[in-house]
């Protein structure tokens, strides 16, 4: 009687964990909030596994999620969604989300073109140059230190950095260890690498690593990347950017 007892808990026990090592999905539709069509081409992240996915042609999608994890939508023009997950959405699987198109109001642009005079020595000297460096010292295996014109100290910024990277580095990402964690998980999935190669607000950057625009700029200033570089890059050449610097950082904690 005990054998088949114990027998009869261990079956139990069994069932429960095989039912938690199987992942949970919700599945879903996209549509417009005003005409209530499907849409296309939506980008769905879960910000806290750090996976995303896209809706296909009729507005559906599947991604994995957990009950309390948060899924980002994402969508050119429209208003951006963040919805967390409840047991009755991965239950049921029939979920809609309705995302809002933004209004834009267009204002005047004139456009003041250079005067040129159809003689290239002269032309050349009125074209605006970027005058952002990046700075490198020979033997060190660091891909170099963009100073840019920041500031007029921004040389000495740079090698302050250099001579003396451990403190540096350990004031920047020594309060953010849980944020820089999720840049390996960004940059190792297609769909988020997909989506921030067409971005240039940051948005999507922000939500994933939990920080606010300021700290963002503040963390590529440091890392001495110019304000030009910072306005012009793509979200990827951002993320990119923010590993790279994060990486140094781990290598002189070992």
């Amino acid at each position: 009687m005990i054998k088949r007892l114990n027998f009869f808990v261990l079956m139990i026990y069994w069932v429960m964990a095989l039912g938690q090592d199987q992942e949970k999905y919700l599945k879903g539709t996209v549509e417009n909030e005003s005409t209530g069509f499907p849409m296309e081409s939506v980008h769905i992240i879960n910000l806290n596994l750090v996976e995303g996915t896209t809706t296909d042609k009729k507005g559906n999608f599947e991604i994995r999620a957990e009950i309390n994890d948060t899924l980002y939508f994402s969508y050119l023009g429209y208003k951006s969604l963040k919805v967390a997950v409840t047991q009755d959405m991965i239950k049921f699987g029939n979920s809609k989300f309705q995302i809002t198109q933004l209004a834009y109001a267009l204002e005047e642009i004139i456009l003041r073109p250079y005067q040129l005079t159809g003689y290239l020595d002269i032309d050349v000297k009125n074209v605006p140059i970027n005058s952002a460096g990046r700075y490198r010292i020979p033997g060190l295996t660091n891909g170099g230190y963009e100073g840019g014109d920041r500031n007029p100290n921004a040389i000495s910024k740079t090698f302050a950095a250099l001579f003396n990277p451990s403190d540096f580095l350990n004031n920047l990402f020594g309060k953010k260890v849980v944020q820089m964690k999720k840049l390996k998980k960004m940059r190792e999935n297609d769909e988020i690498k997909n989506l921030l190669a067409s971005k240039f607000d940051r948005e999507i950057i922000t939500q994933l690593l939990n920080l606010d625009r300021l700290d963002l700029d503040e963390i590529l200033r440091n890392c001495n990347y110019s304000d030009t570089f910072i306005k012009e890059s793509n979200d990827l050449q951002i993320l990119e950017a923010i590993s790279g610097c994060y990486e140094e950082y781990r290598v002189l904690k070992l």
